[in-house]
């Protein structure tokens, strides 16, 4: 299969291999946060996650959406990262910072605030290198929010963003953001700055990808249809940025692959199962009336992924509002999961797992 890196131009191609020496991950995964009872960040609980992730996937964006990165402060969101910077330095993976902002001011600040917390951390002046020495390879962000803002205003805002010269993933997400970046405004800033280097789509309408943009690396964050929407499979997308990867990683990676080598039907076979769970859970995962569909549909599942089959019994996963998911949604993905035949028979947290 081609490398989507060889498509790209002379000063973007060389700032993609300073930041990913073995090229971009195709599978990535928003981690979910994951809080003790009484509140505050759950580290352990974190370290187990990622150990049962890393192996199958090496790119991940934290916080996102379905990590509750909206609703994080900065010193939060720096607390999560301190740990999550060592572990997957360790693991050779790649960090994508979210910075997620309603507001362009806000996200400029905090952008340069969290590089000059990396050099102090590091102990180096150079941002690109800091960052280097971090495993982390840029920043996701969104265009401003509001449904009457303009393609000129969305650009113009998101120029401030790039012309800070560091390495930036801009997200599509209207179900937060109340708008969408054109296919226009998206090339036209891939054409100017080099720094952008990465497209993440949520949307569900792809809009950007079937346009025939591929200045930069594509990858996909609406749930369902995965095998299909790859390169590979004669779709749009490099690669996937998924909430479900933080409960199916092995699974992912391994239909990945198998678009990669042309064994299309086998890719197929896991994509229509987590698919159909998607399409049962996700909706009911929305009618929560609070935190983020994203994070509670993938929180009820990651509930069973982590403690097996005692999972029923165990008080439901905390939020970082302090409300906890409700139970009924915790029996809905267990159903869920088992009528797919994907419940586990063991949790990543269990002994021996």
């Amino acid at each position: 299969m081609t490398d989507p890196q060889a498509r790209f131009g002379g000063a973007r191609r060389e700032f993609v291999e300073r930041l990913f020496p073995r090229g971009i991950p195709k599978l990535w995964c928003p981690l979910i946060t994951h809080f003790r009872e009484e509140g505050g960040l759950d580290r352990p609980r974190l370290k187990a996650a990622l150990n049962f992730i890393r192996p199958w996937v090496n790119g991940f964006l934290v916080p996102g959406s379905t990590g509750e990165g909206w609703s994080m402060p900065d010193d939060e969101v720096r607390e999560l990262l301190a740990p999550l910077i060592e572990l997957v330095h360790a693991r050779g993976g790649h960090l994508l910072v979210g910075i997620l902002k309603s507001d362009v001011a806000d996200v400029l600040q905090a952008m340069q605030e969290f590089v000059s917390w990396l050099k102090d951390r590091v102990g180096v002046s150079d941002a690109l290198e800091s960052m280097r020495r971090s495993s982390v390879c840029g920043f996701a962000v969104c265009p401003p929010s509001g449904p009457e803002l303009a393609q000129t205003r969305l650009g113009a805002a998101l120029e401030e963003v790039l012309s800070l010269e560091l390495p930036v993933a801009l997200y599509q997400l209207p179900q937060v953001t109340k708008n969408e970046m054109a296919p226009d405004t998206v090339a036209a800033l891939a054409e100017r700055y080099p720094n952008f280097f990465l497209f993440k789509d949520s949307s569900g309408t792809d809009a950007v990808a079937r346009s025939g943009f591929r200045e930069v690396f594509l990858v996909r964050g609406a749930e369902g249809g995965y095998a299909r929407h790859l390169v590979g499979a004669g779709g749009h997308y490099d690669g996937l940025l998924l909430s479900t990867a933080n409960c199916f990683p092995r699974a992912l990676s391994q239909m990945v692959a198998a678009v990669e080598r042309g064994r299309l039907e086998e890719a197929e076979v896991f994509s229509k199962k987590l698919s159909a769970l998607c399409d049962e859970l996700f909706p009911l995962a929305a009618e929560v009336g609070y935190g983020n569909p994203f994070t509670n549909a993938n929180k009820a599942m990651d509930h069973f992924f982590a403690h097996g089959p005692r999972a029923a019994a165990l008080a439901a996963p905390r939020l970082h509002s302090g409300m906890r998911l409700p139970r009924e949604l915790l029996v809905s993905a267990e159903a869920a999961l088992r009528r797919q035949g994907l419940l586990p028979d063991e949790g990543y947290l269990d002994p021996g797992a």
